[in-house]
């Protein structure tokens, strides 16, 4: 219990793996600008009350592994991150802008793959062991106290 995070009215641990690459892989993600856009996803994810356990900046691709808040999306964190850090590094760096023409630093897509501690086998004999249900008003995968 001593890893989840808390809400108002809500206790959860929710993490996400996220990877990213540059528009055609291009190796643009070195130097200052590395260092700029880890800045930049750190100030995106403060924002929105993501953790942010590890991550990795290379030439032309980035990782992290995150907890999100139950109320952001997978999609909208990226829609945020990728939005953000493409404007502002176009508007720092002349050389990034140069080399993405049509203004596109990242490639569309993402990956995304949910992460936690216990299995899914786990969860469903968890559930199956809970007190108050009764065999004989089994209906399938989803039981009735």
């Amino acid at each position: 219990m001593e890893n989840y995070r808390t809400g108002s009215h809500t206790r959860y641990s929710i993490e996400y793996h996220f990877v990213w690459i540059t528009k055609y892989r291009k190796p643009l993600l070195t130097g200052q600008v590395s260092l700029r856009l880890r800045d930049l996803v750190r100030e995106v994810c403060r924002t929105n009350e993501v953790e942010i356990l590890e991550g990795a900046v290379s030439t032309d691709h980035v990782h992290i592994l995150v907890s999100c808040p139950p109320n952001l999306s997978p999609s909208k964190l990226m829609q945020y991150v990728k939005g953000k850090s493409s404007r502002k590094l176009m508007q720092e760096f002349d050389h990034i802008r140069k080399q993405c023409w049509g203004r596109h630093l990242w490639a569309r897509g993402y990956f995304v793959a949910s992460s936690g501690n216990i299995t899914e086998e786990t969860i469903r004999e968890y559930i199956r062991g809970q007190e108050g249900t009764k065999p004989d008003e089994d209906d399938g995968n989803f039981r009735v106290s």
